[in-house]
């Protein structure tokens, strides 16, 4: 056995990991990040379950502590109901904006744990999607660094 979570005493204890940093912001949700915050709690509850069955110490320490983040996540939680109209950008709004010599890109403005800009929704504290938050259709918002127009809100 590793001698790496042995204390003097002979007895094992568990590694110290560092906590997942929480959001100072306000943790806003659509019903899909909530759903998604669920889901991790669940997970997670089950892995560290699985972990204290076969007493793997470093497997129990990561599942709590990433329990920990979630379940003060889902406190946190404020589901934000679905945008009431598309005449100006709100929290969960679809939005397809042009950038200076680039493509048209589309976003979905979501909560901070739900974003993925690779699959097109974004953080609704990052800079674009503040910059783009209540302008409307045809507004050109400065935002990282260069003009973007608001071509479509869904």
């Amino acid at each position: 056995m590793s001698k790496a979570f042995v204390r003097d005493d002979g007895t094992e204890s568990l590694p110290e990991l560092p906590e997942r940093p929480v959001s100072p912001h306000p943790n806003w949700v659509t019903a899909k990040g909530l759903a998604m915050i669920e889901g991790e709690v669940a997970r997670l509850q089950g892995a560290l379950a699985e972990a204290q069955v076969r007493n793997d110490l470093p497997a129990v320490a990561e599942a709590s502590r990433d329990l920990r983040y979630w379940t003060a996540r889902r406190a946190s939680a404020e589901a934000v109901p679905p945008p009431s109209g598309r005449d100006k950008v709100q929290f969960g709004s679809t939005v397809t904006v042009r950038r200076e010599e680039r493509q048209d890109a589309t976003y979905r403005i979501v909560g901070e744990d739900e974003a993925e800009p690779s699959r097109g929704t974004i953080s609704y504290v990052s800079p674009l999607a503040r910059a783009l938050l209540g302008r409307a259709q045809g507004e050109i918002v400065d935002a990282v660094g260069g003009e973007t127009e608001i071509l479509k809100i869904e």
